[in-house]
């Protein structure tokens, strides 16, 4: 079956078209410049959304198998939606001894954008007549919204350098969390290779007053209760309890992040013509992998990247302080442990197989969320008989789910699944869409608790808003690139 659609062309003369490989694959086939093929993971009613919606982002998919040194597949989750460069759920991999690159676009502006889990003792119906007060709290401990700082507190640029440095183990050492949370933070919560110097002074400015705050947008601070367990085995391993209370933090590098990506997005773009490579499109500015250019840009992105990894340590640990102070109990004996935390929007180099053999990659997650099978060295040696957790977020309203990756998935997609619901509506559209309604009553009704920087973000972020994360799960969960575990249904919603 081929879907061929009216929008105008991406790379080749034609617009892009789609074959359904199976129920929930799709190929892009190769054409014009393109050195790969593109493969999209969605099932019929997904796929047809997205073409009626417009191709800009299957087009995305087909300019970065133009980039050099690309191997496999470029891929595309199910949460896939238009974004700078890249498709937001787009993946792809890139040899550095065929020639490969590292493009910013593939990483996108918030660097590490990642979800942090926690799990508690605490049973809903305990919690049930606090939430509102747990969440009046959070509010007051952790700035959210646009340009959200700490008025008194901010970091020195020493501070700041030790994070780049460190990451969440700097956070640590200053007493916000354990040893234990690093063991089940992604990377231990520091990657490797991270270069303060290559860190503007405007970028580090920007992060001296926002470690430990949410953010704007999508970003939020969500507390839950496991709603419904699929594999009871694993849900155990991850001391998921039906009926428990869940803390879900999602936000990542902040201003100094985006300050990065901006920095570097000119450099790349005159990089790309200085050592010859034809772009489909600006906004995949690259450069070759081991040129000053890239050495300097994934040392300055593994900085921001462990900014991002103490940025959700410092609320995590605010987050069980509040609960403690709404409970009256210490947090430890609450029970809120770390499941995990997994990262988002990275260029990672790893070891894979391709066409035989082990390479080293540098793999691209944009708006993709790492999914390690069992028996993976990186996975926590305390979960990696069952593999990595997979955290996948809903909205407000709708539920979000906990998943681990599959040996299929780190096959066919580099260990990646998708990272969210995507966006269906822009943030414009949907406030048209909720201009005469109450939305904080419509959450109450619900049983969900709202609180925000502003109701122009709420509006922002309604529910229709997004794709309906059940599906985009099904789909994952169907293809066998990682599998349901358990799903969390929202109590209280803190949003940026």
């Amino acid at each position: 079956m081929a879907v061929n659609s009216s929008a105008p062309a991406g790379p080749g003369a034609a617009a892009p078209s789609v074959e359904a490989i199976d129920a929930y694959r799709w190929r892009l086939p190769r054409r014009g410049a393109m050195r790969v093929e593109g493969l999209v993971y969605a099932d019929a009613a997904l796929m047809e959304e997205l073409l009626r919606g417009g191709t800009e982002a299957l087009r995305q998919v087909e300019n970065v198998a133009c980039l050099p040194g690309i191997v496999g597949r470029s891929l595309a989750m199910p949460d896939i939606h238009w974004g700078y460069g890249f498709a937001i759920g787009g993946v792809a991999a890139f040899d550095a001894a065929e020639g490969g690159i590292v493009s910013p676009g593939g990483v996108g502006y918030d660097i590490n954008c990642g979800v942090r889990l926690l799990r508690s003792d605490v049973p809903a119906s305990e919690a049930e007549g606090r939430i509102a007060a747990l969440m009046n709290q959070i509010m007051r401990d952790v700035p959210a919204g646009v340009g959200s700082h700490y008025e008194r507190g901010a970091l020195t640029d020493p501070d700041v350098h030790a994070v780049l440095r460190e990451g969440a183990a700097w956070a640590v050492r200053q007493g916000w969390g354990t040893e234990a949370d690093l063991e089940r933070t992604e990377a231990c919560g520091a990657l490797p290779g991270a270069d303060p110097e290559q860190v503007s002074e405007r970028a580090v400015q920007r992060g001296r007053s926002q470690l430990g705050t949410v953010g704007s947008g999508n970003h939020f601070i969500e507390i839950g209760r496991v709603e419904e367990v699929y594999d009871a085995a694993v849900a155990r391993r991850l001391e998921l309890e039906p009926g428990a209370v869940t803390v879900l933090i999602h936000s990542g590098s902040r201003g100094l992040g985006y300050q990065v990506c901006d920095d570097y997005l000119q450099l790349m773009l005159a990089a790309a013509g200085r050592y010859g490579i034809e772009l489909p499109d600006r906004q995949l500015a690259c450069a070759p992998l081991g040129s000053p250019e890239a050495t300097r840009y994934l040392g300055a992105m593994n900085a921001a990247a462990n900014f991002a990894f103490a940025n959700r340590q410092v609320m995590a640990h605010r987050v069980r302080e509040a609960f403690a102070r709404v409970f009256g109990r210490p947090w430890s004996e609450l029970g809120l442990r770390l499941v995990y935390d997994v990262a988002h929007n990275m260029a990672k180099l790893e070891r894979h197989e391709v066409d035989g053999r082990e390479r080293e990659l540098c793999v691209h997650r944009k708006g993709a969320t790492r999914a390690f099978p069992p028996g993976h060295p990186e996975v926590p040696a305390s979960l990696r008989d069952v593999g990595q957790p997979v955290l996948i977020p809903g909205d407000m309203a709708r539920q979000s789910f906990v998943l681990v990756g599959t040996a299929t998935g780190y096959a066919e997609t580099f260990g990646s699944a998708c990272h969210g619901a995507g966006r269906r509506l822009s943030r414009h559209k949907a406030k048209e869409l909720v201009r005469r309604r109450n939305l904080r009553e419509e959450f109450r009704a619900q049983g969900i608790e709202v609180r925000a920087a502003s109701y122009a973000t709420i509006a922002e972020e309604v529910p229709e808003a997004y794709k309906d994360v059940a599906e985009v799960v099904e789909v994952v969960h169907r293809a066998g690139i990682a599998r349901k575990v358990a799903r969390l249904k929202p109590l209280g919603v803190l949003k940026g």
